[in-house]
């Protein structure tokens, strides 16, 4: 986004690249799940993280979504990871790849938090293909 992108704008902008990489579906039970209390949360996400970072140019899709593996997979987060497990198959991420991201995570954060990324794309990766 342009420094003069407008917060509503950016936050438009987030909706959609959030809803094209994780899937309508899951965006839409986030929102319907959203309570006066988490709507903070859920807006700062849309605008931010999916507005204002995923819409830059530097990195494409593929790359984010790699990236987001690895460093789910270092952060020990399961939920978050089957997201953007499904995320990263929707950016034409690879079975393959996906396999080599959390192979290289097994040697940088440990085997216990690679073996259950493993597991939880194991899941995702089936359904995919299936």
């Amino acid at each position: 986004m342009t420094t003069e992108a407008t917060r509503r704008e950016t936050y438009d902008a987030g909706m959609k690249v959030r809803q094209e990489v994780v899937g309508a579906e899951y965006v839409e039970r986030a929102v319907a799940a959203t309570t006066d209390f988490t709507r903070p949360m859920q807006e700062l996400v849309t605008e931010y993280c999916w507005g204002a970072v995923w819409t830059r140019d530097g990195l494409g899709r593929r790359e984010r979504s790699m990236i987001n593996l690895a460093m789910l997979t270092a952060l020990g987060k399961p939920t978050e990871l089957a997201a953007h497990v499904r995320g990263a198959l929707n950016n034409g991420v690879t079975p393959e790849e996906i396999q080599e991201v959390l192979l290289q995570t097994a040697i940088y954060v440990g085997v216990p938090a690679a073996l259950e990324s493993f597991r939880v794309a194991n899941e995702i990766v089936a359904e995919h293909i299936a």
